[in-house]
């Protein structure tokens, strides 16, 4: 017999097996049944409405087919005779599945660490359920029951074969350690769990980070070392030694940093500070970890250093020279002076100014003055080479800053000279008319015969008074030559019987300027071996000199008329009132007559009366006590006047005098005879 009994089956549940045939009857007929021993069944007998017995199989205990899922059960039937016959059939019973069972995981915990640059999608670990049944009861799928939302997405599990993976990239600093429940279910719908704990293992992912906490900016320059500037604070997310941070800056800075506590440091000033070699600072802070291999990271804070007022102001030069060519415009800049200050702002305003001077003629504001603001220095005067080459002065640069500080420097000015002065004839004098006076040449004198030397003088200096002596106009262009740089006038031929006795010439003498300046002088030269052989000569040319100044002498006449009149009418007002104050003796006019003439001397052939006019003196009471003679004068050349010594002039009483002592007044030459008993009322024609 085969019987299917799904393990389900309650206890008690009741088993048919059918009866046994025994033909015989009585006491030889089927009187019983057993069964072969087993845990599970038991017969009952009954007997039927015909008297005759079968047996049931009666379920004493639930069935297990994880256990026994076949059973092999022997009903042995037996009569009542002698010997006892029997009869056996097998049973065959098939226990089938019923979903008893739930699923069991082969660890109620799972643990597993995992590196958090474990890459995507990989597995980290299987679990693992079981169930004793069997078929569609024995199918078990696994999901997350007890799961947080971020492990939720940070991980995957395959449902058939219960493999975790990641799902998304893991973060040892966002969390360190995972927790979950995974749920067994097979297909009857029974279910177990286990838990999943999932420890992230650091790795060396993270920099370290700086935060500025505080900064002080700017700095003063003048700042002693050890001063605090910064205060930083380092943070790494990673732990253990991937954690531990150094920090150090970088580049060549006057600045260390310093720990101060675990993860805080500070920055502060390492040597002295300088604002004029670096006004500021970028300061790279840089923190590096002690992983493997380190990581490191860097944070540049800016640094600005304040100006105290440290530096003078500073010249390019201590002596400046400045070249201002004379004439120069009044109130016009001769020179720019500038002084640097490295400071800033107030530190480095400038103002200039002028210390002394080495003139001490005038005032210094009237030779020079000085914008003080811009260091330019102005001319208040036209200046004059000839009066002063050079002179000097002092600038001084101040600044703004407090204290101020100065600095000075030596200005030379030196003036150039321009060609603004004429040449001037200092030999031979020129006369009235511009022409001097006469010069004699011997009939006898040789070609290159020294007839006199031109002498004159430049009052500007350099090429400006180079001068240079040419024949202008000349009566005989032939006769004579002069010397272009000596002046010397000398006779280029002979003199011939043909040549006029008198000759005049015209000299130019120019000087080297750009725009050169020329004076001319006229010599007139008369060819005579003595000086009475020259007189005729002379006093023609006295006369013709008379002549052309006729016009100028008028000019000159009538202005001296109307200033004499003015005189006289003053005089005469004066004597008027005088007389009519009761002293009408206080002036008197004498004749020229009423004086002696014994007491002047007069030249040899002197004769009265040549002139065609006289004088009358009007003198007070107090000069009557004294006898005056007031001549008419009378020119008479007298013969044999000349004087062998060249240091010698000829004195109007024939005597010759000494020449050689001279007085100097201004530029002209006035000689003084010191050995003539003549009276000084005397008159002399050279």
């Amino acid at each position: 017999m085969r019987l299917e009994i799904v393990e389900s089956t309650l206890p008690g549940t009741r088993f048919n097996t059918g009866k046994a045939e025994d033909p015989d009857i009585g006491i030889n007929s089927l009187q019983n049944y057993q069964l072969s021993p087993n845990h599970y069944f038991i017969l009952d007998i009954r007997q039927g409405e015909d008297d005759h017995k079968y047996a049931e199989l009666v379920l004493q205990k639930p069935l297990d087919r994880e256990s026994d899922h076949f059973l092999q059960l022997i009903l042995t039937a037996l009569d009542g005779g002698e010997p006892r016959k029997t009869g056996t059939a097998q049973i065959w019973i098939n226990v089938t599945d019923a979903n008893d069972n739930p699923p069991v995981f082969s660890q109620e915990v799972y643990t597993v660490s995992l590196r958090e640059n474990s890459p995507v999608g990989s597995p980290i670990l299987q679990v693992k359920a079981s169930d004793r049944d069997e078929g569609l009861n024995a199918h078990i799928s696994y999901t997350f029951s007890n799961i947080a939302k971020r492990a939720y997405q940070k991980f995957d599990i395959v449902p058939q074969n219960g493999t975790i993976t990641i799902k998304e990239a893991l973060d040892f600093e966002e969390t360190e350690k995972y927790t979950m429940t995974v749920e067994a279910r097979d297909g009857g719908g029974l279910v177990a769990h286990c838990n999943v704990n999932i420890k992230i293992l650091d790795e060396n992912d993270n920099a370290p980070e700086i935060i500025l906490a505080s900064l002080s900016t700017p700095v003063s320059e003048n700042a002693v070392s050890g001063t605090i500037i910064a205060l930083i604070n380092v943070k790494d997310r990673d732990s253990g030694e991937n954690g531990k941070i150094t920090c150090h800056l970088q580049g060549n800075v006057p600045f260390k940093v310093a720990s101060v506590s675990k993860n805080n440091y500070k920055i502060l000033t390492d040597s002295p500070l300088d604002r004029e070699k670096a006004s500021g600072y970028n300061i790279t802070i840089m923190a590096t970890d002690k992983g493997s291999p380190p990581l490191s990271s860097n944070k540049t804070i800016s640094l600005q250093i304040s100006d105290i007022n440290d530096n003078p102001p500073a010249f390019e030069k201590s002596t400046y020279s400045v070249f201002v060519p004379e004439n120069n415009p009044s109130g016009a800049p001769i020179y720019s002076i500038k002084a640097s200050d490295p400071d800033l702002d107030r530190n480095s305003r400038i103002t200039y100014s002028i210390l002394n001077s080495n003139m001490e003629e005038l005032p210094l504001s009237s030779y020079v003055s000085i914008n003080s603001e811009t260091g330019t220095i102005y001319a208040q005067r036209s200046f004059d080479y000839e009066q002063f080459r050079e002179f000097q002065i002092q600038v001084k640069a101040q600044d703004g800053g407090s204290p101020s500080l100065s600095n000075n420097a030596t200005v030379w000015v030196y003036i150039l000279d321009q060609n603004d002065n004429s040449p001037r004839v200092l030999y031979p004098f020129p006369g009235a008319e511009g022409s001097a006076l006469f010069e004699m040449v011997p009939h006898s004198a040789e070609p290159g015969y020294l007839v006199t030397k031109v002498v004159a003088v430049d009052a500007d200096s350099g090429h400006n008074a180079w001068l240079s002596y040419q024949v202008l106009q000349a009566t005989e262009p032939a006769l004579f030559s002069i010397g272009t740089h000596t002046g010397e006038i000398r006779t280029s031929r002979g003199l011939l019987e043909k040549d006029a006795v008198k000759q005049n010439l015209v000299i130019l003498v120019k000087d080297n300027g750009k725009a050169p300046l020329s004076t001319t002088v006229v010599l007139n030269l008369v060819i005579a071996e003595n000086f009475q052989e020259a007189l005729p000569e002379m006093t023609r040319q006295s006369s013709d000199s008379e002549h052309h100044s006729d016009l100028q002498f008028y000019l000159v006449l009538a202005l001296a008329l109307i200033s004499f009149l003015f005189l006289l009418t003053v005089i005469l007002v004066i004597v008027m009132k005088l007389r009519q104050s009761g002293n009408p003796k206080l002036f008197q006019c004498f004749e020229p007559n009423t004086f002696s003439k014994a007491q002047v001397i007069f030249p040899p052939n002197y004769e009265e009366g040549t002139l065609p006019y006289s004088y009358q003196l009007c003198l007070s009471s107090e000069m009557r006590k004294e006898q005056i003679s007031f001549p008419k004068p009378h020119i008479q050349v007298a013969e044999n006047l000349l004087c062998n010594d060249s240091s010698q002039v000829v004195l109007v009483d024939g005597n010759c005098g000494d020449a050689n002592a001279k007085e100097e007044v201004g530029d002209q030459v006035s000689y003084v005879f010191r050995n003539s008993d003549v009276d000084t009322t005397a008159l002399l024609l050279v």
